[in-house]
């Protein structure tokens, strides 16, 4: 963004009529943002006007001198159909092709979203992760990188703050660094200056008409760039190793098995790759050894990868120091494999992230090559993936497993044929206090209790960072019970 860009925008969007669909996390910095530069806005949400979070939420925009026309409650997409907006911005999980925004968008409005404001209004160099897994802990690393490098990084999308109503903060030769959702990707239509897929595997099914959908999503992360711009692709993956050709500025591949011979690339290609336990940078030119595996603090092969895909993202602004640094003491992430407390020899580990069987069979593979055993307390909403391969995953660390949610029947199916009856104890609870208290019975002393809930949260949680805080409170109020 240079200033004739956001002066452009400031005229543009003064006395404009705007609706703003959900007023979750991502939508309010909108409202705050656009309501200073003199927009009328009206809000559509779904929860009723005397809902708790929604009083609160109105409450904290009048207490600011914010007041907008409230649209809420089952008829509010009725609502917003009649109605007429030159803009209209939706929240990530509200697609652009229902019949509402159909409509809208017949009648002249122009749909949009905070994030595709931002990208076009930001002054910074923006690096911008998606990907099936590892999406979270990569643009992590990312920013704890840049950051190790004394570079001035903001850290936004489905993670860290909203941004937009900061934009007036970041400079030019900061880094904005964005983690984005297939459902943010859908729509998106700016360029960034990096993009980073992690791998691609089925996910989301759900939401997405089909799997080419969700695909296509992804590669919207790298459609708009240009010959200055670069993409990192995981070239052990078999859908994202399909992208090599694709881009249209320099590419860096991340492999773990080095299954890929650039050693002729074009002075624009690079590959950042894992042998004999070693991290290389590789270009036209030469090669860097960067580290051992052995310095990433973070457990599991998984882990590897993501750091793989960092340093891809991140070698041409950093020294090798800054990495290193950051492999050494990155302790992970919350609600990823992360350590909630240790009762009577026992460690509980809230993974409450892993909203996939994929993610799941990932944990388990990251515990047992530290040889934990113990028990899993699994259970979410189905998201349509294929659940293949999750019990041959459990079985090698769990003896037992605890179930509560609403794919707890397809959990248990696929623990039977892969394991088969007998091998290990299958409980079901009513309830995660349920769970937590069979959990703990059914463990021994050295052993690992695992929230891996194997599906997303909505069965009865507002997202998967309510769950993950539930379990670790619980754990927390038990500690003293069960001591």
């Amino acid at each position: 963004m240079n200033e004739n860009t956001f002066s452009e925008f400031r005229s543009f969007i003064n006395n404009k009529s705007v609706a703003i669909l959900g007023v979750g996390i991502s939508n309010r910095p909108i409202i705050r943002f656009l309501y200073a530069l003199g927009a009328n806005i009206s809000a559509f949400d779904r929860l009723d006007s005397d809902d708790s979070v929604l009083t609160k939420t109105r409450s904290d925009f009048e207490s600011e001198g914010i007041f907008i026309k409230w649209h809420t409650g089952e008829s509010y997409l009725e609502q917003l159909s009649q109605g007429e907006y030159d803009l209209v911005f939706k929240t990530p999980k509200f697609r652009a092709d229902s019949t509402e925004l159909t409509a809208l968008r017949q009648k002249g409005s122009i749909l949009t979203s905070e994030m595709e404001v931002f990208m076009t209004l930001c002054p910074a160099r923006i690096i911008a992760v998606t990907g099936s897994d590892g999406k979270t802990t990569t643009t992590t690393l990312i920013a704890k990188i840049l950051e190790a490098q004394g570079h001035t990084v903001h850290l936004g999308g489905n993670i860290g703050t909203p941004l937009l109503d900061r934009i007036d903060q970041i400079l030019p030769t900061d880094f904005v660094v964005l983690e984005l959702s297939s459902f943010q990707l859908m729509t998106i239509t700016q360029r960034c200056n990096v993009a980073v897929i992690t791998n691609i595997s089925p996910n989301h099914l759900d939401f997405h008409a089909d799997y080419r959908e969700y695909i296509e999503s992804k590669k919207n992360i790298f459609r708009n760039q240009t010959i200055f711009d670069r993409l990192v692709i995981n070239a052990d993956n078999e859908l994202t190793n399909k992208f090599i050709g694709l881009q249209k500025g320099s590419l860096t591949c991340f492999s773990l098995t080095n299954n890929i011979s650039l050693r002729s690339m074009p002075s624009s290609e690079s590959m950042v790759f894992l042998e004999n336990n070693r991290i290389y940078v590789r270009s036209a030119l030469c090669t860097e050894e960067i580290m051992s595996a052995d310095d990433i603090l973070i457990p599991g092969r998984h882990n590897v990868d993501n750091m793989l895909a960092a340093i891809g993202a991140t070698h041409s602004f950093v020294d090798k120091k800054a990495i290193i640094h950051v492999a050494r003491t990155f302790p992970g992430v919350e609600h990823r494999i992360e350590l909630v407390a240790c009762i009577n020899n026992r460690r509980f580990y809230n993974s409450s992230i892993d909203t996939s069987p994929n993610r799941t069979i990932n944990t388990m593979n990251a515990l047992s090559t530290r040889s934990e055993r113990g028990v899993l307390i699994a259970g979410g909403e189905d998201k349509k993936c294929g659940y293949a391969g999750l019990g041959n995953a459990i079985e090698k660390v769990c003896h037992s497993v605890v179930l509560y949610g609403d794919n707890a029947a397809m959990v248990r199916e696929i623990l039977i044929v892969e394991c088969g009856p007998n091998t290990l104890t299958i409980l079901d609870a009513n309830s995660y206090d349920d769970a937590i208290r069979k959990a703990y019975q059914l463990s021994a002393e050295g052993d690992v209790i695992v929230l891996s809930p194997t599906g997303t949260s909505y069965d009865h949680f507002r997202h998967f960072e309510e769950r993950g805080n539930l379990f670790k409170e619980l754990v927390n109020r038990f500690s003293e019970e069960f001591q």
